[in-house]
């Protein structure tokens, strides 16, 4: 993987993780989605 795409991955990652954590409970529960599960997710977003 290059250095550019590597870097892109990692912005996309970290802004997944910064979006759903902006969420509340209450939002992340009707996304189907807990707390512990928002680093795995913006994984498979990649």
């Amino acid at each position: 993987m290059n250095p550019i795409s590597a870097y892109r991955k990692w912005r996309m990652y970290n802004e997944t993780v910064r979006e759903l954590n902006k969420l509340n409970a209450r939002q992340l529960s009707d996304l189907g989605i807990n707390r512990g599960d928002i680093e795995r997710i913006a994984r498979q977003a990649l």
